[in-house]
């Protein structure tokens, strides 16, 4: 079994080290062009030093975003923009036309090449044909099932990368038009308006249809995955909230680490999955892994998606001496509330909230000023990073 590599969405540098921190092997992110995820805070060319340095220091890796469908105009500042990023070292760029990748050997740039699910690869002819461009790793369509997938990797030298949390396109691998139709927005160039997340209604306010799929989850299947030899499995969201990121990313840490040590049990399977599936604010899916998906894969009539307000805060600081973490609220909190701390270093506990400290050491009542800076007595060692959140599932239930 093959050591997979955990790979994780970062829309800044925030999003970047809580995601190394949470256990990603790498990371990828868009720069200020380029970039599908133009509405994300996205890199600067100093950023993405900074970026490159942080991630090579703790051996893992940063692959940048290429991937828009270019258009004449967008091509004048290409040529420079590829050499700044072979001078800052990234560890290879995600694209997915192909003349990103006939400019790199062009200009003979040590640039590792990523194909983009852009490019909607689901065969071994295809993906040959991109290996012979010098391709090292192909980022599969969404809609790959296991039989591409095998199909590839059997007749290819390519890596597999392959998507297995996080949104679904109702277009095949994002080539959409609808927001170019309805708003003017090109979703190709990273302006997506999400046209399919719209309801449709009738004047009396009926809602008639949606074409929204459910998220992606191929929990169930990770195990499966690494029989047959992905490379790479790929989070999506890199507009998602650092507690997303950190929660998706250690949940898939665990489970791949369980699998590789032979701990993993159905009872924390099934933890893992409830966790995961409250920290989205739509129902998941493994869509098309296990073949295609049906009606049920998808919302039609009265779907929900509200977003739950579980994150309360992040540790910013621990003092051991008098035992009491500094912490950055993010949701409203109360006196006696129960609430767990988890983390990469520490194992998730309950804890149930006797004291809160404003920044200047007064005693409250609530925590109710978004980012206020508060203190918690907590007699079991913090580390900065941890996350604290409501708690809804006891995990010794399920074991």
């Amino acid at each position: 079994m093959n050591k997979v590599e955990l790979l994780a969405p970062a829309g800044d540098l925030e999003r970047l080290k809580i995601a190394f921190i949470y256990g990603a092997d790498a990371v990828y992110v868009g720069g200020y062009k380029y970039s599908l995820r133009a509405n994300a805070k996205n890199f600067s060319l100093e950023n993405l030093k900074v970026a490159t340095k942080f991630a090579h220091d703790l051996a893992k890796k940063v692959y940048v975003t290429i991937n828009i469908l270019f258009h004449n105009e967008d091509l004048a500042e290409l040529s420079d923009y590829l050499k700044e990023l072979a001078k800052i070292n990234v560890d290879a760029i995600i694209a997915s036309d192909i003349i990103v990748f006939k400019l790199i050997k062009k200009l003979n740039l040590p640039l590792e090449m990523h194909l983009s699910t852009q490019a909607s690869t689901l065969n071994s002819k295809s993906a040959k044909f991109y290996q012979d461009l010098g391709i090292k790793r192909v980022v599969l369509a969404r809609e790959a099932t296991k039989e591409d997938i095998i199909s590839i990797k059997k007749n290819t030298n390519l890596e597999i990368e392959h998507f297995i949390h996080g949104a679904m396109c109702s277009a095949f691998s994002g080539q959409c038009v609808l927001s170019n139709y309805c708003t003017n927005r090109d979703s190709n160039r990273g302006l997506c308006a999400q046209v399919c997340r719209w309801s449709l209604k009738k004047d009396n306010d009926t809602e008639i249809f949606s074409i929204t799929p459910k998220d992606l989850n191929e929990v169930a299947y990770i195990k499966d995955m690494l029989n047959i030899g992905i490379d790479s499995f790929k989070v999506e969201g890199r507009m998602r909230s650092i507690y997303y990121i950190a929660t998706v990313i250690y949940v898939y840490r665990q489970i791949i680490d369980k699998i590789y040590d032979n701990t993993l049990t159905s009872s924390l399977t099934k933890y893992y999955l409830d966790i995961l599936n409250r920290c989205a604010n739509r129902e998941s899916t493994s869509q098309f892994y296990n073949g295609l998906p049906t009606e049920n894969e998808q919302y039609f009539l009265g779907r929900q998606e509200e977003s739950n307000q579980d994150f309360l805060g992040i540790v910013l600081d621990y003092d051991e001496k008098n035992k009491i973490a500094l912490i950055e609220q993010r949701n409203y909190f109360k006196l006696n509330d129960t609430v767990e701390f988890f983390g990469p270093k520490t194992e998730t506990f309950t804890y149930q909230i006797h004291k809160i400290l404003d920044d200047n050491d007064n005693e409250i009542t609530i925590a109710n000023h978004p980012q206020m800076l508060i203190k918690l007595p907590c007699q079991i060692k913090l580390n900065k990073n941890d996350m604290m959140r409501l708690k809804i599932f006891d995990k010794d239930s399920y074991l």
